[in-house]
């Protein structure tokens, strides 16, 4: 399996920023794409952004522009670059990798925008 470990998370002021990374280890080579989920209060999981192997990036409407994920395939990371964050960011991320047999998920998190 992989295992992986996110950071990054706290607590920032609306228009603030910050980075979360997620360090994956273990059958490293049987990771295709990577990327985060959320979930935020009073919402469903939602899929935040998502990168292939190759560098192709997704993005849910609400963060396009304000977001970037990218890897380093070297060291088996991923990150989100989180920018101009807004109270609706507010919520717990998590990071997965889909892998041959599935996905593996991360514990999550904590982003908080208050002012």
């Amino acid at each position: 399996q992989v295992q992986l470990v996110e950071s990054g998370g706290g607590l920032v002021q609306p228009g603030g920023s910050l980075r979360l990374s997620c360090a994956a280890s273990g059958s490293i080579f049987e990771i295709n794409t990577m990327g985060w989920y959320r979930q935020v209060p009073e919402k469903e999981r939602e899929l935040v952004a998502h990168i292939t192997r190759g560098g192709t990036t997704t993005y849910v409407d609400s963060v396009k522009v304000r977001f970037t994920i990218s890897r380093d395939n070297a060291k088996n990371t991923v990150y989100l670059q989180m920018n101009n964050l807004k109270f609706a960011d507010t919520g717990v991320y998590y990071c997965f990798v889909n892998v041959i047999r599935g996905t593996q998920w991360g514990k999550g998190t904590l982003v908080t925008v208050s002012s």
